[in-house]
């Protein structure tokens, strides 16, 4: 593929190729031919190890100013996510790091060790407002590094000490892991959770978004949360038409089932180094459906594969995106996952306690 460094055997990941990082002046071309007779050498290609690369980062809450989104504020206590889905739109973001949106995304994973302290910092800040922060508005809090690193459950705890409203976005069912923290917060309605499944076909599951939870892991998780009284949605997305599209009905009724209270869905969207990485995955896991897949996406975004604007880069526009809106809100309604959730609240708010700080005398 033009513009990217292919691997296509690579296996566990979903990336096979090292698309060209835009930023770079300089570009990394494999040449095998000296190793050509290094069986050892060539399998570990094959096989890529996650990388735990420290993060320095002297702050943790990002602020938005897209109308295309619901929140303000996020927290991401990882970049880069070893999830792997073939689809991430985040996987540019990699690039300003001098790597590849590519497989360096999945198996260099930056870590922000300070970030529970650096979250306690920012909400003693004496003008904050408790508005609701989300985790995460880019790569997944729940990822496989957070069963070694916890950070994210280190923030939970100081959201939950400060009952500090909080989004929480996953496709992981290790989040039924902080299942405690989580009731804490909704005693004070202060959480509300989404559990993302983009299809209930292990078999595509396990190509297209290799290390995340399996289809019906993350089912059980969003019975897990509702029987503990946490609110819990499904967010159904991306979207993939012609690939996954069908499915939408029956992972609305799935999720009904499970506990969720309401639903939503994105429509897949590949700006910059994305398409390479995902059309050369299609290409080799589902030939079947490429052009297919690339004509559909191309009907659902004036015939690009991404569209810019505000308004349009979620949801896409014209008949084929249109049908795919209508589906999704004839299902919805039907599973009864159309209802209106209540705003979270920041009554009970309380500024956290930093250490060595006076205590108040009133």
């Amino acid at each position: 593929m033009s513009g990217a460094n292919s691997r296509p055997n690579i296996r566990g990941r979903a990336a096979g190729v090292q698309p060209d990082n835009p930023y770079l002046h300089t570009r990394q071309v494999d040449d095998f031919e000296h190793v050509a007779e290094d069986d050892e050498y060539l399998d570990s290609l094959d096989r890529p190890p996650t990388q735990y690369l420290d993060d320095e980062s002297q702050s943790i809450v990002a602020t938005n100013d897209s109308p295309d989104v619901s929140f303000n504020y996020s927290v991401n206590p990882y970049r880069g996510c070893s999830h792997g889905c073939s689809y991430c739109y985040a996987r540019p973001g990699h690039e300003y790091l001098g790597m590849s949106a590519g497989i360096d995304f999945e198996t260099k994973i930056l870590v922000k060790r300070r970030a529970p302290e650096l979250l306690r910092q920012f909400l003693a800040r004496p003008k904050w407002t408790a508005e609701t922060i989300v985790f995460s508005g880019v790569t997944d809090c729940y990822q496989p590094a957070e069963r070694e690193f916890k950070l994210t459950r280190g923030c939970l705890e100081v959201l939950a000490e400060c009952r500090q409203p909080a989004g929480m976005i996953t496709k992981n069912a290790l989040i039924t892991r902080d299942v405690d923290l989580l009731q804490e917060l909704a005693a004070h309605q202060a959480v509300r959770v989404a559990i993302s499944v983009t299809t209930l076909d292990q078999s595509l599951a396990r190509v297209m978004e290799p290390r995340t939870s399996a289809p019906t892991a993350r089912l059980r998780a969003i019975e897990t949360l509702a029987k503990a009284g946490v609110p819990t949605n499904v967010m159904v997305g991306p979207i993939i038409p012609g690939l996954t599209d069908s499915e939408t009905p029956a992972i609305l009724k799935a999720a009904s089932e499970a506990g969720a209270i309401g639903a939503h869905h994105t429509l897949l969207r590949l700006p910059s180094t994305v398409k390479d990485v995902f059309l050369d995955w299609i290409a080799r896991q589902r030939p079947n459906h490429a052009a297919k897949v690339e004509s559909f996406v191309r009907a659902a975004r004036k015939g690009k594969l991404n569209t810019a604007e505000f308004g349009q880069r979620m949801r896409g526009t014209g008949p084929m995106a249109d049908q795919i809106e209508q589906a999704f809100r004839v299902f919805v309604k039907r599973y009864g996952l159309d209802g209106k959730s209540p705003p979270l609240s920041n009554k009970a708010f309380r500024p956290p306690r930093i250490s060595g700080e006076q205590l108040p005398l009133f």
